[in-house]
């Protein structure tokens, strides 16, 4: 291949890259609605600035040495040199200091913005019981006695503190904007805190593979103001249909790409049940082979 080909093979891999890169124009993790977003956001952004340290000059030397050494310029020819400690030390030293700073941003960061850790606020928490489904999302209000399936609102300003499980397989929930994505897994309860600082509609879906309708399976979430807020709690009140047993059996068969339903009563201890239903199947012996 000739120089000219070369050329013509360079720009055409450029054009890709853009019109690749041209899908990445919105990143929602990069648009955060609450604090933990925002931690989120500033976590991401000063690691890839500590990566581009190393990064940015291979790049550079990249280009350099194909320049330098190129088949139309006669290069310095020096069969001796086979080792220079300066080079040493920044090639492992500076990766090394790289490591350690990103090892304790992610550590302090971590920490700081838990998902187990209560948000800071001067208003009440409003607890959610969340359920992973087949490929649904159920929302209970302890508090409010609603729920509601593939729909989430909550009001801003306040802090929400989700019980998180699953009545099927393992599933991620994770509303990117408003930050920590976090499991979803039968018979245990993980916990999450998040805050909305602004009213707004932000999606939030499974981002963990949990079969054939893993795909559909998202929700939307509405954060409104707190008057907005008990209009809607009070208008799940007056509807007519209570997630009962016969309900709920139903609910948990599967369906890709649910509509959102909504409930004006839930049987109370619902969300306990759905865990100790695989803490009693884990709790049963074995049954001895025929």
């Amino acid at each position: 291949m000739n120089a000219r080909k070369l050329r013509y093979a360079a720009r055409a891999l450029s054009l890709c890259g853009i019109f690749v890169l041209s899908g990445c124009s919105y990143l929602p993790v990069l648009a955060p609605r609450g604090p933990i977003g925002v931690a989120d956001k500033a976590t991401i952004l000063t690691s890839i600035a500590l990566m581009l340290i190393v990064a940015i000059p291979v790049f550079v030397l990249t280009a350099f040495v194909v320049w330098r050494y190129r088949a139309s310029r006669k290069a310095t020819y020096t069969p001796d040199w086979s080792h220079s400690g300066r080079l040493e030390i920044v090639v492992w030293v500076v990766p090394a200091i790289i490591v350690v700073a990103l090892g304790g941003l992610v550590w302090s960061t971590t920490h700081r913005i838990s998902p187990y850790k209560a948000i800071a606020s001067t208003a009440k928490p409003l607890p959610i019981d969340v359920v992973a489904l087949d490929w649904r999302w159920l929302f209970i209000y302890p508090d409010q006695h609603i729920a509601s399936v593939n729909k989430l609102v909550i009001p801003a300003g306040v802090p929400v503190s989700f019980r998180i499980t699953s009545n099927t397989v393992m599933s991620s929930f994770f509303i990117p904007r408003l930050g920590s994505q976090i499991y979803a897994m039968p018979g245990m309860r993980t916990k999450l805190h998040l805050l909305a600082d602004a009213p707004g509609t932000y999606v939030g879906r499974n981002y963990q593979f949990s079969g054939a309708g893993y795909a559909s399976m998202h929700f939307q979430t509405i954060a409104t103001t707190p008057a907005d807020f008990a209009t809607w709690v009070q208008h799940m009140r007056d509807g007519h249909q209570a997630l009962d047993p016969a309900v709920w059996r139903q609910l948990e068969k599967p369906v890709r790409g649910g509509p959102v339903i909504s409930y004006s009563s839930v049987q109370p201890g619902l969300f306990d049940r759905i865990i100790n239903k695989f803490m009693t199947a884990k709790a049963m012996p074995a049954k001895p082979h025929a």
